[in-house]
């Protein structure tokens, strides 16, 4: 692949945030240029060896998720989430039967669990995480966010290194290669351990007036961003617009810093992956604990690259990106960086969007890295009637199952 080179880098304490960088062709000749970096398919490929792909579903039309998996890299292993509903017709299992029969087909890792399975709540009360994840029932909570935390577990039960996310709603599969080739690029580039690559889409198209336009930004991503960017500049003394990715619901990263990180709920768990970052490594930060100190030695590297395919998905009403909007800048609000200034501009911007006094705090759910995983993983396989492993190259006889259920 052939890959821009950021042109510059925001350090911000121990993060580093690279400009955005533009793919420049998918499939490269190894020549050398200053200007861009060119990464040697082998490497490109020996990331992916290493990798999960995380898809969190909820009630996606059949043909949608079929063609995402389809997409996906084989040297990868694949992990869905699914919330979907269980009442006739049950779509869980028709999702369970789209990942079978493509295993079938494939041989690729493959596992799906539903969120809502009873025993998922059990190993989670089991590893003492039930206060941050699990409603009153015992049940894993509603919410994209809870089954993303689902599929690092599984990931990290694999001994993988890297972590990514890919959307069910994805109408063009070919864009979720690309994504996928692209998370392995930011990978192949960094220096640290605890690095992060997020994804700008080139357009996010429209149909206007019978015709396709195929526009740059939207509103929630545009200032999103904005604040971020308010977040760096009020420390620093110095205006900056590095923050592209605020809202990228396509990412990836380290096992590392996914164990690192705390995960906020709803519509900002993605926005608070930088607050999280500023508040814990940036400019201003608290001190740093024996926990962190590794990564801050490292340094923690932030990677934004601006895909060549675009992202085409239903687009889901006013009501959605409102709460979208709201869910962001909560977070931004609730930064330990966040001084009077920058409330006041946010409370601003949400004007009538919002309904109380000031923006609520989110829900933050803690660290995953002291869970027990081959416990957690482990309960799962022997109780768990949701859950299906379909392991790579495992071919049976004509009449038998090929899902490994319960291990």
């Amino acid at each position: 692949m052939l890959i821009e080179m950021p042109r510059r880098t925001e350090i911000f304490g121990s993060v580093k945030i690279h400009e955005l960088q533009r793919v420049l062709k998918i499939d490269s000749g190894g020549f050398e240029n200053p200007r861009a970096k060119d990464i040697p398919f082998e490497e490109i490929k020996n990331v992916l060896r290493h990798f999960a792909i995380i898809i969190p579903v909820k009630n996606e039309k059949i043909h949608l998720l079929d063609g995402v998996l389809r997409a996906i890299p084989f040297d990868c292993s694949i992990i869905v989430v699914s919330n979907s509903g269980r009442e006739t017709p049950d779509t869980y299992k028709m999702e369970q039967d789209v990942v079978k029969n493509l295993h079938d087909l494939t041989q690729q890792e493959m596992f799906i669990i539903h969120q809502k399975d009873p025993e998922l709540g059990f190993a989670f009360y089991d590893a003492g995480y039930e206060d941050h994840l699990l409603d009153k029932d015992g049940l894993v909570r509603d919410g994209k966010s809870e089954g993303m935390i689902i599929g690092m577990l599984l990931a990290k039960s694999l001994g993988k290194d890297f972590i990514g996310f890919a959307d069910a709603d994805n109408y063009i599969p070919g864009s979720v290669r690309e994504y996928v080739i692209d998370y392995a690029a930011g990978f192949c580039m960094s220096e640290s351990p605890y690095s992060m690559v997020r994804l700008n889409w080139r357009y996010k198209p429209k149909v206007v007036e019978d015709k396709l336009y195929f526009k740059k930004w939207g509103r929630v991503s545009e200032t999103t961003n904005k604040y971020l960017n308010l977040l760096i500049s009020t420390h620093t003394g110095f205006e900056t617009r590095v923050v592209v990715t605020g809202n990228a619901g396509e990412h990836a990263l380290t096992t590392k810093l996914a164990d690192l990180l705390s995960y906020s709920t709803g519509y900002s768990i993605e926005p608070y992956h930088f607050v999280y970052l500023f508040d814990r490594f940036g400019m201003g930060a608290e001190t740093i604990t024996n926990t962190d100190a590794d990564a801050a030695n490292a340094g923690i590297e932030i990677f934004q690259i601006e895909t060549l395919n675009p992202h085409i998905h239903e687009e889901k009403g006013e009501e959605h990106v409102n709460n979208m909007l709201l869910g962001s800048l909560q977070t931004v609000y609730h930064s330990k960086l966040c001084n009077d200034y920058v409330k006041s501009k946010v409370l601003e911007e949400l004007g009538d969007i919002l309904e109380w006094g000031k923006p609520k705090e989110n829900i933050i759910m803690p660290s995953i890295r002291k869970i027990d995983i081959h416990n957690f993983v482990k309960m799962l396989e022997s109780n768990a009637d949701t859950f299906a492993r379909f392991e790579r190259g495992a071919i049976e006889s004509e009449g038998e199952k090929t899902e490994h259920l319960k291990g």
